[in-house]
């Protein structure tokens, strides 16, 4: 049997890899012709007259993606069930998967070009990113807290509920998100990719040790950070907003994330100044009366993840009303 540690250390360069073959497969699709970009709301990698096919190739792709890979994980919850450090069939059948879907796409932006983009929102596509971050730090709060170490009053259930039902929710994120851009080349659709390939690694990964390792879930918490942070030095150059987004996402690594790895005290206060010197000589360059941005991210964040706990909690009530005996089990828990 294969360790998933093992298939971890050979998926993040096979992933790279993928990446690469992307950018060359990228460089066929610069004859495609794209309307002028219209602020920041439009999305500018969509054909100006889409037909029902261009549509149906990429909703198509993406329903049965997203189906498939929700079978697979209802099968792991209730036929495999139990946590081991190597991969079972159902990883093996995933990651193909997951292989063969980014396959498709690459063919289906190679002949229809448009993807999820042409009828939905550029926001859901950010959003649904920003939803599975703040699901992170509401599945996490017990065991790293939420602000120092200090774990936040959230309910047991509502903790409970999301451990259970994550997958599903990461798996939509990752797999709307993968199918609502065209495979391009450039490099924010590259660094985009690489992310995505990287979700995509974890949700096969399921109920094996390396897809509860805390250093592995932190990376990729903290690639966001950059991610957010080139696409913005890219699309608006060094006097653009990437100072909200470097400093806003490494605000939450230093107030939550930080304190999960086990570090000690020191180490924390250390990474805590690093932080701290690195926010103030940027923002002496960039403008102080602009380091207020830098609480936009977090604060969306923790407010995102305060309405979510209220939403889910009324929910988790009602269910154990109905079942007393996951009541008890979670009262022993």
């Amino acid at each position: 049997m294969v360790r998933s540690e093992r298939a971890l250390l050979l998926g993040v360069p096979a992933v790279a890899l993928l990446t690469g073959l992307v950018w060359l497969l990228g460089q066929s699709l610069h004859g495609v012709t794209l309307l002028p970009d219209q602020g920041a709301s439009w999305y500018y990698w969509k054909l100006p007259e889409p037909t029902a096919w261009t549509r149906l190739s990429a909703w198509l792709g993406y329903a049965a993606h997203q189906i498939l890979s929700w079978g697979f994980i209802w099968y792991a919850q209730t036929r495999v069930k139990r946590y081991s450090s190597g991969l079972k069939p159902i990883n093996l059948l995933a990651i193909a998967m997951n292989l063969a879907f980014i396959a498709l796409h690459a063919a289906q932006t190679r002949v229809f070009y448009d993807g999820l983009a042409q009828d939905v929102s550029i926001f859901s596509s950010q959003g649904s990113v920003v939803l599975l971050l703040v699901v992170v730090l509401l599945m996490e709060n017990r065991r790293r807290g939420l602000a120092a170490g200090k774990r936040a009053p959230i309910p047991a259930t509502v903790t409970d509920f999301a451990r259970r039902y994550h997958g599903y929710l990461f798996s939509w994120a990752a797999i709307y998100t993968f199918w609502y851009h065209p495979m391009e080349a450039t490099s924010g659709h590259l660094i985009g990719f690489f992310y995505m390939f990287l979700l995509l690694l974890q949700s096969s990964l399921f109920l094996t040790t390396a897809h509860t390792n805390r250093w592995w879930t932190v990376t990729l918490e903290l690639l966001v950070v950059v991610h957010g942070t080139l696409v913005a030095w890219m699309n608006s150059g060094p006097h653009g907003a990437w100072p909200k987004f470097l400093f806003g996402f490494l605000a939450v690594f230093v107030i939550t994330q930080m304190h999960g790895l086990g570090l000690g005290t020191r180490t924390r206060w250390l990474l805590f100044g690093v932080y701290l010197t690195a926010l103030i000589a940027v923002f002496s360059w960039h403008g102080l009366d602009r380091v207020h941005e830098v609480l936009r991210i977090p604060m969306a964040e923790y407010l995102l993840l305060a309405v979510l706990t209220l939403l889910i909690w009324p929910f988790t009530l009602l269910a154990r009303r109905r079942h007393p005996a996951g009541r008890e089990r979670s009262r022993r828990r």
